[in-house]
């Protein structure tokens, strides 16, 4: 394996790691902000360390002059999304969100087919069927819009997750649409910008009235500089140096990480049909989005 070929292996796992972290980091620090200033602080600790690595690669201008459509999409892909699981995480453990999670190349698929035209075929068809069905399998078991003992409703939760997912769906389909040919960094920086500013007036309002102690700031600003800022800059160069289908990749394997965190540091408890829920969505979404084809239909001589 070339150098080259070693990096992007290492970025892979290490990216996954960060980003399968995230899920713990929010879960620290929402019981004391809440959802939405957890969110509203996420990104805007992202916009400040990416702010300066855009201006020293010369992009500034770029965003001036785009910084609409990269605002907007910013509110779509970072700030409902962030605002959505850190609700979620107060009802939910860490391990299910983040299987949750694993169904975005899911809706980004139906999405495009619907918006963008790009129609799939019969694997992927196929892996938007079993996809879903891990998912339906997933939240026959866990959601309940009955509170349970310990007064939590998981419903809800589980409903915002997915709705965080199709969030996302829809941002990638209108960035492809309306963000083409700028730098990465441009749309990164420009998203957390704009994810900022939807979420300011709304986190400031729920403001909590007591203030967070040292363990709830040190998980945001890990959340933000190392799950946000830094995760960009690696997913970025993951995409340069191994294509956006091994990138893309990285959601299957983050629950990995984020299910092993939440046993590890909260004590979170792992169902046996968890496992085989996760496991459905995600081999449905690897089919979905092509990383796994069905055998060729052989024609007969």
């Amino acid at each position: 394996m070339t150098g080259t070929g070693k990096r992007w292996v290492i970025d892979f796992v290490l990216l996954a790691a960060i980003w399968g972290a995230s899920f713990l980091f929010m879960r620290v620090s929402v019981v004391e902000f809440g959802a939405l200033p957890t969110a509203a602080l996420r990104v805007a600790i992202a916009a400040a360390f990416l702010w300066p690595l855009m201006v020293l690669r010369g992009h500034a201008s770029q965003l001036r002059q785009h910084w609409r459509p990269v605002f907007l999409i910013g509110v779509l892909n970072s700030g409902i999304p962030f605002a959505c699981f850190s609700f979620a995480l107060l009802s939910i453990t860490t391990g299910m969100s983040a299987i949750l999670n694993a169904t975005v190349p899911l809706f980004g698929a139906l999405i495009a087919w619907g918006w963008l035209g790009d129609r799939p075929g019969r694997s992927r068809v196929l892996g938007l069927a079993v996809g879903f069905a891990g998912v339906a399998m997933l939240a026959w078991d866990k959601a309940s819009f009955k509170p349970d003992a310990s007064g939590l409703v998981t419903g809800w939760a589980v409903l915002a997750c997915l709705f965080a997912t199709l969030c996302y769906g829809v941002a990638a389909s209108a960035a492809k649409r309306y963000l083409s040919g700028l730098p990465p960094l441009v749309t990164a920086t420009g998203s957390q910008m704009g994810a900022t500013l939807g979420l300011a007036l709304p986190a400031m309002w729920l403001w909590p009235a007591q203030m967070p102690g040292a363990r709830a700031w040190a998980a945001l600003l890990a959340v933000g500089v190392l799950c946000t800022g830094i995760a960009y800059v690696l997913y970025f160069r993951l995409i340069e140096n191994a294509g956006p289908a091994r990138a893309l990749a990285v959601t299957f394997v983050l629950p990995v990480f984020a299910v092993f965190y939440g046993v590890l540091f909260l004590e979170e408890s792992v169902t046996g049909w968890m496992l085989v829920c996760g496991v459905v969505i995600v081999c449905g979404t690897a089919l979905s989005t092509g990383l796994l084809r069905l055998p060729s239909r052989q024609r007969s001589a």
